[in-house]
């Protein structure tokens, strides 16, 4: 066990240096005022600032490519046949404002990816708490994505023998499988439950968002594996985070094989964990930036081929 806390002393020194040179992430309450950018951003897309925060668009709630209100536009017979489904509300900021698509966090990112536990710029956020981390991580480790994604690492690990003494039993991919289940739920509830709630830690996912670099963003996607903030919103060592893959490597040491719970598998372990989540925040980081990017470019084109309507249908038909 204390060979494995060396790793989270080790990151120590990285947590210095990220606060005192990477800036942190836009307060919620504060940054997602739309500016003279995002102002440019709104009206590309076609949408108004609603008049209170109950103004909805008639959307299908279980499309989520896009975040809400900034759908891509509809053919007349496809807005016909979507007047019936239900709607939902257009994510405001806490000024009451449409927040940009560009700084927008999508419930789920390209429709599949599970993105519960990111923080939308400017967005007036639900406070941290035993019972919201509890729902949230309940939530983020029973979602049916989980399970596929459980299944691919099972098959990449069965694939490439990553614990020998496995391929034993009778069924060798089952035992693959239960300890992987085992081994993202507990993550998942240290990390995203217990220990954030013990140590009082919000280690939801701020993005940096446009303005900044692309280093600079970079660079601050991965200090997050080691700064996070506190409830009161105080840049801190990610202890929770760091403390819950220390953890569940460690507890992972009752249900392997002596011979697959050493320090060197765990370490791997440790640092495959690592990485995944330093991937999945660079998605978060610069999705909404993408996705900005591709719905403006699709308006561009619906606006040039309705302009070439419109020229098309003005020209007088020639003679016979």
């Amino acid at each position: 066990m204390h060979r494995l806390l060396t790793l989270t002393l080790f990151c120590t020194p990285l947590a210095a240096f990220a606060q005192s040179t990477l800036p942190d992430a836009p307060s919620p309450q504060k940054s997602g005022v739309p500016q003279a950018t995002d102002s440019l951003i709104v009206s590309d897309l076609g949408l108004t600032p609603p008049e209170s925060s109950s103004s909805v668009a008639t959307v299908d709630p279980y499309f989520t490519l896009y975040p809400a209100g900034y759908e891509p536009q509809q053919s007349a017979a496809q807005a016909a046949a979507q007047s019936d489904k239900p709607t939902r509300p257009v994510e405001l900021d806490a000024n009451g404002n449409p927040i940009p698509l560009s700084r927008q966090q999508p419930k789920r990112i390209l429709g599949f990816m599970p993105n519960f536990r990111s923080v939308s710029a400017g967005a007036k956020v639900h406070p941290p708490g035993w019972e919201y981390n509890f729902k949230i991580a309940t939530r983020q480790a029973f979602d049916y994505s989980s399970f596929i994604f459980l299944g691919l690492t099972t098959v990449s690990a069965y694939g490439i023998d990553s614990h020998p003494s496995l391929d034993n039993g009778s069924f060798p991919f089952y035992a693959y499988l239960w300890r992987g289940f085992l081994d993202k739920t507990d993550g998942t509830y240290l990390g995203a439950w217990l220990l954030p709630s013990l140590l009082h830690q919000d280690n939801r996912y701020y993005p940096l968002g446009e303005g900044h670099r692309i280093v600079t963003r970079a660079l601050y996607v991965m200090s997050r594996q080691v700064v996070t903030r506190t409830y009161g919103g105080r840049q801190t060592f990610n202890l929770s985070g760091l403390g819950g893959k220390v953890l569940t490597q460690y507890i992972s040491r009752f249900y392997y094989p002596p011979n697959s719970s050493g320090f060197s598998v765990l370490a791997t372990k440790f640092a495959y964990a690592s990485m995944r989540d330093i991937g999945f925040s660079a998605i978060r980081e610069f999705y909404p930036d993408a996705a900005a990017h591709f719905v403006r470019k699709h308006r561009e084109k619906l606006a040039r081929e309705r302009s070439q309507q419109d020229v098309n249908s003005i020209q007088p038909t020639p003679k016979p």
